[in-house]
């Protein structure tokens, strides 16, 4: 296993190892096909964002260790930025994100806000059942879900998590509402979930005390937790996809095992292409006022 250099976007890049296998069946060169295909609908969602990765340098079935610090090795077109206590990378573009790639980097999260703000430019609510067998319980919350918003006039995007679960992205006007403002909004819905489906859906952190139930978790909404990014692969022995699909899609027969990487360049359509135009037009404003008023009851 040697090494070849590529130029993408007038920048040189090295790759290394190509041939060697991350999953099962699938090399390097294979997910570095991958990333650089889907690089125009992911790259949106990670524009700006402080970057944490999932890093598998013998691939899923060997150690795995989370990046927040920039290397000192990086090159020196690696955008990063001081984000709290260390220095992240922002990937914004091709030549980074094949870069990463070639470090292993398979998973890649993001927070919840722009490195320039403190404030979250979207909402994500994270349906998380015990196990993969139980997946029809994420199916239920996200039907369950979506009633509310749309009787609040509230626009979801739909994603499957890659692992075991679903999650719903609800995009915010920019720089305008506080973590406190929205954790106002998220425990609301959370709560009210629970109490309509006791037996099925808890917001219990600890797993022993989830008794089998789907965990609906709002608290990993906050500043400096993080989220898998839309598109971006996991580390599991199948090869999922953190994608998002669109709510004709949301079936009792929907499962996370069909959406491999493969599988998801083949989709035609990107669920999240009108993220941006929803965001301006959010009337989230109203909603808090109304939860500030039922508070004060």
């Amino acid at each position: 296993m040697g090494k070849h250099s590529i130029t993408v976007d007038d920048i040189d890049l090295t790759i290394t190892n190509a041939e060697k296998l991350l999953w099962k069946g699938i090399t390097k060169a294979d997910y570095l096909h991958y990333l650089t295909k889907i690089s125009s609908r992911m790259l949106p969602f990670l524009h700006d964002k402080p970057l944490t990765v999932i890093r598998y340098p013998d691939g899923v079935d060997g150690e795995a260790f989370y990046q927040k610090n920039c290397p000192e090795y990086a090159p020196a077109f690696i955008q990063t930025v001081q984000y709290h206590d260390h220095r992240a990378i922002i990937c914004s573009n091709l030549p980074t994100l094949l870069w990463l790639g070639n470090q292993a980097a398979i998973e890649f999260h993001v927070p919840f806000a722009p490195y320039q703000s403190e404030k979250p430019s979207e909402i994500v609510f994270d349906l998380d059942p015990p196990s993969q067998k139980a997946f029809y319980l994420a199916v239920e919350a996200a039907k369950q879900l979506k009633i509310i918003l749309d009787r609040l006039h509230l626009t979801g995007f739909l994603k499957l998590s890659g692992n075991k679960g679903l999650q719903i992205h609800i995009p915010l006007p920019l720089d305008t509402f506080t973590y406190d403002q929205t954790k106002l909004f998220t425990s609301f819905i959370a709560n009210y979930l629970v109490e309509q489906n006791p037996e099925k859906f808890t917001i219990e952190r600890l797993k022993k005390n989830r008794h089998g139930r789907l965990y609906i978790d709002y608290v990993q909404h906050a500043s400096g937790k993080t989220i898998i990014a839309p598109y971006s692969a996991r580390g599991n022995q199948n090869g999922l996809v953190a994608v998002p699909i669109e709510w004709s899609e949301l079936t009792d027969e929907l499962t996370p095992i069909p959406f491999s990487m493969e599988n998801v360049l083949n989709r035609k359509t990107n669920p999240f292409d009108n993220y941006e135009k929803i965001r301006t037009e959010q009337s989230f404003q109203q909603i808090l006022s109304w939860l500030n008023t039922q508070n004060k009851k």
